[in-house]
């Protein structure tokens, strides 16, 4: 097998030439005259060494970062990728490009296309592979890669990592342990939405080391904001259908529930749409013939839960309507993201009831499953060896989202420790104690939760500009009314501005939150101030999550202090 190069020296190959230069006619050897802001800057410092988050939004040409980058490093990259589609479809790019050859491996491919993938890998002929975190979870796979020493480790869709993002996956917990079983190989964690939080559990939870940040561009002006509240669902199902019948497609209509996709497919189709539902119950053929049919133009319109859209390469979507509220700002961007991406004008508009809201504080509610920290740490401590997941997963015989669950609960109390091979050991303490204090962490985990559908609502029940409110929650300001939402157009915004601006005036001896500054609260403890809307500051707390404060009261109270 042909030696693969180590971290250190690429960092040290940079110094031929500048890397500046070198980034750029790579870009034009696959066809790109210019990058976007922020692109150069992630390739720059992969290929000098440094671990790299880059979060932008959805159609910024995130692949672009490690096409380049691999492209300027030698050695395997390594592509961990959460859908089988998506994994597909940037494979298919690279051979687009004429770049580097790559393959898949996964459940998808017959045993026999996985071995050919495997030994093109071995034999120095492919310098890309794209797997699935799951299949990172088993020990020879792991040992494989390890083997081919792969000098750029990719991370795509890394909000998934995070337990405060909102499409947390179990699964990818393990890749701080995959990260540094592989020697530590630079790498690169790519999203389109993360609020400050989640950048700071990403970048934990992958064990990053010196990492560079990159976050550009959440405002996507061309998107029109909108919200519309109704009392009665049949009203807000008619609305739905007749704004998808009028705009202009194809569009996206995300719902909660299965039955609503069948449904929304079923009554556009009868207008003479060409419409599909997607949901996780579809086989996963039928899945992947929606895709594509989407994806080609065959389909117009599709409705769908929240299993649709993640690695979608469309770019003139020209709506994105919700047919109920996501649980939290975070999911809504990354939604409503897909719309627009060819920069020309389009609608994300939200349909609600007030009862929406009610659905997600019931899901958020519950206690932790403190029988199964209980068996976890019981048989971690008992055991005079490290213990392998998969046979807890055995012994226990529960699902690996479950086990994996408490494994991080665990973690985070202090109780249990993974090692580098995946293994787990106890590391201090007994049961009781340990089982106690991830119940409270878990519990402040869904205080959390709630106060994320809180933060959706406000959106919803703003009377002040939409986008402001929207860009605020992910820590950047507009200083403008933006004339670009319903509330903008309505005259609004305009008048909840004149009344924050008075406001202004009698509160000035509340003093200046600035948006990242560190505070405590009498009550929930300390925080991070997220976003200033001129009369009130919203703080996200480390165990209470998102609350609004108004200045007023901050300062007659004093219950806010700076730290």
């Amino acid at each position: 097998m042909p030696p693969r190069s180590s971290r250190a020296d690429q960092a040290a190959g940079t110094d031929r030439g500048s890397v500046g230069d070198r980034i750029l006619a790579a870009a034009r050897e696959y066809g790109w005259e210019e990058l976007r802001p922020g692109q150069r800057e992630a390739v720059e410092a992969a290929v000098e060494g440094h671990d790299v988050l880059a979060v932008m939004p959805t159609g910024h040409g995130k692949s672009a970062i490690y096409q380049l980058a691999a492209k300027l490093l030698d050695g395997l990259t390594v592509v961990v990728s959460p859908l089988i589609a998506l994994q597909r479809d940037q494979v298919e790019q690279l051979e687009e490009l004429g770049a580097d050859p790559a393959v898949a491996v996964n459940s998808s491919q017959r045993v026999g296309e996985n071995r050919e993938a495997w030994e093109e890998l071995e034999a120095g002929d492919a310098e890309f592979v794209f797997l699935a975190p799951e299949q990172l979870a088993r020990d020879e796979v792991l040992e494989r890669l390890r083997e081919l020493r792969p000098s750029l480790l990719v991370v795509d869709e890394a909000h998934c990592v995070s337990a405060w993002g909102h499409d947390f996956r179990p699964e990818y917990l393990r890749l701080g342990h995959v990260v540094e079983a592989l020697g530590h190989p630079t790498t690169v964690a790519l999203t389109a939405t993360a609020a400050p939080p989640v950048r700071e559990e990403i970048v934990e939870r992958l064990r990053m080391r010196d990492p560079r940040e990159v976050v550009r561009g959440f405002d996507r002006p061309n998107i029109f904001l909108e919200v519309q509240r109704h009392s009665d669902d049949d009203a807000k199902r008619d609305a739905i259908v007749e704004r998808a019948i009028a705009e202009a497609k194809p569009g996206l209509i995300y719902v909660a529930t299965r039955k609503d996709a069948e449904r929304y497919a079923e009554a556009l189709a009868e207008a003479g749409v060409r419409a599909e539902a997607y949901h996780a119950g579809m086989s996963r053929a039928e899945r992947e013939r929606v895709h594509d049919a989407f994806s080609d133009g065959s389909a117009e319109v599709v409705a769908a839960t929240s299993a649709f859209g993640m690695g979608i390469d469309k770019a003139d979507v020209r709506f994105v309507l919700h047919a109920a509220p996501p649980d939290s700002l975070d999911s809504y961007y990354q939604e409503i993201g897909r719309g627009g991406r060819d920069g020309e004008p389009a609608l994300a508009a939200l349909f609600h009831r007030q009862e929406d809201f009610g659905v997600h504080r019931f899901r958020t509610g519950g206690g932790a499953d403190v029988d199964m920290l209980s068996a976890v740490a019981s048989r971690v401590r008992r055991a005079k060896q490290p213990v392998p997941p998969e046979r807890l997963r055995e012994r226990l015989d529960v699902g690996a989202s479950r086990l994996t669950s408490a494994v991080n609960l665990l973690e985070q109390a202090g109780a249990v420790e993974t090692t580098d091979d995946g293994d787990l050991v106890w590391r201090e303490g007994t049961v009781k104690p340990a089982v106690e204090e991830a119940a409270r962490i878990a519990e402040a985990r869904r205080r959390v939760d709630r106060s994320r559908v809180e933060m959706m609502r406000g959106y919803a029940e703003t009377g002040g500009c939409r986008r402001r409110f929207l860009l605020g929650y992910f820590g950047e300001e507009l200083p403008e009314l933006c004339g670009a939402c319903d509330t903008c157009r309505s005259g609004s915004a305009e008048r909840v501005e004149d009344a924050r601006e008075s406001a202004d005036a009698s509160t000035e001896a509340a003093g200046d939150w600035a948006v990242g500054q560190r505070v405590r609260h009498e009550s929930w403890g300390e925080g991070g101030v997220v976003s200033d809307d001129g009369d009130r500051i919203t703080v996200l707390f480390d165990e209470e999550g998102y609350k609004t404060l108004a200045l007023e009261v901050i300062e007659r109270s004093g219950v806010l202090q700076p730290l």
